[in-house]
């Protein structure tokens, strides 16, 4: 199979999707790819999750993003994104994998589950949410342990235990708590985060400190039993009976992916790939880097406020070259 194209772009999120409308109005022949269904990440949020920012710093491509209320929640956004790619018709292949991208003489050849292509430039505008951080420790691969977070209502009446002190933790412990769930939260460090929502921090600081929700911190799970968990505190080692563990510790780029591809890193604590911030052009000449991948480890640097503008940044780049 030998499709030849001018840009291919791996990832169908907000950002790729911004990168498609541009190379559409630029007139550039282009395909997008997703492994999974379009917007992969934000169906694997929480079900009731809602986003911080407003609706119309979501926009993309120019479509209005109505919303009930000043803060859109999941299904708003998966309508809107919906909207927006069949509004500009735009190029998306759904469940289908990129499996390798290959720099050749002249352009790409990139092999996916379907086939290959043999695009002039790439673009990987991949987000972080397919690889959790892992706990490493015995019994993190029984079924009770879960690293993805859907709704509350599974762990009525359950003993669950919450590992992290971020926005994802805290929303989880609050919300299993408010439907009936018995909820302990191991936490590493010694304070709930200060990047935790201000109008949420003195929510699950009070719940803390009245004893509604039981929280160690400076602790860590140590092991994980079919019917409890053991943790490490600074008092010795604790058991906690329990049913459920909700592991929200957080997600990691795709690094494996990106060092297959030929990019490479800079030698600092965010493992910031490099790129071109004028061009978002990485090492790797013709390919290039859009959305939250271009801040490495640092996941909350990028978001699709603020990196809306890498898909002209690219386009109007790749435009010059193809323009010579």
């Amino acid at each position: 199979m030998n499709r030849s194209l001018d840009l291919l772009i791996v990832g169908a999120g907000p950002i790729g999707l911004a990168c498609a409308i541009e190379a559409k109005k630029a007139g550039l022949s282009y395909v997008t790819i997703e492994k999974g269904c379009l917007v992969n990440s934000i169906y694997h949020y929480p079900a009731n999750m809602t986003f911080f920012s407003t609706s119309e710093l979501l926009e993309i491509g120019g479509v209005p993003f109505i919303s009930h209320s000043p803060k859109p929640n999941r299904l708003e956004a998966l309508e809107y994104y919906r909207r927006v790619c069949t509004s500009w018709g735009l190029s998306v292949r759904l469940y289908e994998e990129v499996q390798s991208v290959s720099k050749m003489s002249k352009g790409f050849r990139v092999v996916t589950t379907n086939g290959e292509y043999y695009p002039g430039a790439v673009v990987i505008a991949l987000g972080f949410y397919d690889l959790p951080y892992l706990l490493n420790v015995p019994g993190e691969d029984l079924p009770k342990v879960k690293h993805y977070y859907d709704e509350p209502h599974p762990y009525f009446r359950q003993k669950i235990v919450v590992v992290g002190a971020a926005n994802s933790a805290v929303d989880v412990a609050l919300e299993t708590w408010r439907k009936g769930a018995e909820v302990t939260m191991v936490i590493r460090e010694g304070t709930i985060r200060d990047s935790v929502k201000y109008w949420v921090k003195p929510d699950i600081e009070n719940r803390i400190k009245e004893g509604s929700i039981r929280a160690y911190f400076n602790s860590a799970v140590n092991k994980i039993t079919k019917d409890a968990v053991e943790i490490l505190t600074p008092e010795g080692e604790r058991t906690i009976e329990n049913d459920f563990v909700l592991a929200m510790t957080g997600y990691q780029p795709p690094f494996d992916f990106m060092e297959s591809c030929g990019i490479t890193f800079q030698d600092d604590i965010a493992h910031t790939p490099v790129y071109n911030p004028h061009t978002m052009e990485s090492n790797v000449s013709d390919l290039y880097l859009a959305g939250v991948v271009c801040g490495g480890l640092k996941t909350n640097k990028w978001f699709i406020e603020n990196s809306r503008i890498h898909a002209s940044t690219i386009i109007n780049h790749l435009g010059s070259k193809l323009a010579t």
